[in-house]
C-alpha cells in the first residue's frame, strides 16, 4: 500500500511539473511571438494598403506577407517589362495571376500563362520578359531581406 501512494505522489509530481512546464513553455511561446512579430508582417496584408514598389522599368512589387522563413511577393508587369537575369540564395516559385511571359530558368526558355508555375532552385540564373501584361506572385524561403523598407 505504501508504494502505491508513493507511485501516486509521484505521478501528481510528474503532472505538476509538466503542467509548470507547459505554462512556462506558454510564456516564452508569448514573449517569442511577440518578438517575432518584429521579423514578420500582419497577420492580414491588404492589397489596398501596401505601397507598392518600383523593381525596374515598367515592373513594380508588393509584399504580400513575410516572416523569417518565407515571403509572398505581387510583381506587376507592363508588356514588354523584362526581369533581369539574376541570382539569389533563396529558393524561389512563381505563379503567373495573369498574363504570359517568356522565363528562361538555369539555361532553358520556356512560356508560361495565366494558371501556370515556375520553380527556381538557390543560385539558379533566371530572368523573364512580359509578353502580355500580367501579374506574378513570388514565393521565396527564406524571406528577402532586401525587399523590406529600412
Amino acid at each position: 500500500m505504501k508504494s502505491l501512494k508513493f507511485c501516486t505522489l509521484l505521478i501528481g509530481m510528474f503532472l505538476a511539473a509538466g503542467t509548470n512546464t507547459h505554462a512556462t513553455n506558454l510564456e516564452n511561446s508569448d514573449k517569442s511571438s511577440a518578438t517575432a512579430k518584429k521579423t514578420r508582417s500582419e497577420t492580414f496584408v491588404y492589397s489596398d494598403k501596401q505601397s507598392w514598389e518600383p523593381a525596374g522599368k515598367g515592373v513594380t512589387r508588393q509584399v504580400m506577407g513575410y516572416d523569417g522563413q518565407v515571403m509572398m511577393v505581387k510583381v506587376k508587369f507592363e508588356k514588354g517589362a523584362v526581369g533581369t537575369l539574376h541570382t539569389h540564395y533563396h529558393t524561389q516559385t512563381t505563379y503567373v495571376a495573369s498574363g504570359k511571359f517568356e522565363f528562361t530558368v538555369g539555361g532553358e526558355t520556356k512560356t508560361v500563362e495565366a494558371g501556370d508555375g515556375i520553380y527556381m532552385e538557390p543560385d539558379v540564373p533566371h530572368s523573364c520578359t512580359c509578353l502580355e501584361a500580367g501579374m506574378l506572385i513570388d514565393c521565396f524561403s527564406p524571406m528577402r531581406a532586401d525587399y523590406l523598407k529600412k
